[in-house]
């Protein structure tokens, strides 16, 4: 009788609720739940959660050969590692953010963009994940559009829809955990039938 190797763990359940629990965080300060001061607490939490251990999560994705995984988790772990980066780059006097002009705003669109291209490749994803991708790709649009137009109104609506997308990616990630363990579907997600 030959030996069965178990399936691979899912590196998603890992990559989304990194993405999640920090996104939740700083998607609390941006809505005006939590002070603007808290933005110190986000750093090291996007530098060792959100980014490293996305990454670790992409690369995982791509020795299985998940090109949207990989593409996806590396992405968005880079993204908190910039955020954490631009903060303290910022804050010790490396780079000057006092006169950024749209810059900032800009590359908030751009990964927008970035967001936006892979929310069409959900469309063949399960539901959850095409909600998560709707919702973060509005939510950059918002994001971006607040601190170009100096709108804290735009930059308000982007926290409050960051903390459903930030919600939305831990539930993913509780679902898959919870249904990997059960070896059947508890938490429902959103499996969409393979269609070739």
């Amino acid at each position: 009788m030959a030996d069965i190797d178990p399936a691979p763990a899912n590196p998603a359940a890992l990559g989304l609720v990194g993405f999640g629990l920090t996104t939740v965080l700083l998607s609390l300060i941006n809505a005006g739940l939590l002070p603007v001061g808290g933005e110190g607490v986000v750093v090291p939490l996007a530098l060792a959660y959100g980014g490293l251990i996305q990454i670790v999560a992409g690369l995982m994705e791509f020795r299985l050969g998940n090109t949207f995984g990989t593409t996806a988790f590396l992405s968005y772990g880079a993204f908190w590692w910039w955020f954490a980066f631009l903060l303290i780059f910022a804050k010790t006097g490396i780079v000057d953010l006092s006169q950024p002009g749209p810059t900032v705003g800009v590359a908030l669109l751009l990964w927008g963009l970035l967001t936006f291209y892979l929310w069409i490749a959900t469309f063949r994803l399960p539901k959850i994940l095409f909600l998560i991708f709707l919702a973060l790709w509005i939510t950059f649009a918002l994001l971006g559009l607040g601190a170009i137009m100096k709108q804290p109104g735009l930059t308000q609506a982007g926290g409050w829809l960051g903390l459903l997308t930030g919600l939305m990616a831990m539930y993913g990630s509780f679902g898959l955990v919870t249904n990997a363990t059960w070896g059947r579907t508890v938490v429902p997600l959103g499996e969409r039938p393979f269609v070739s």
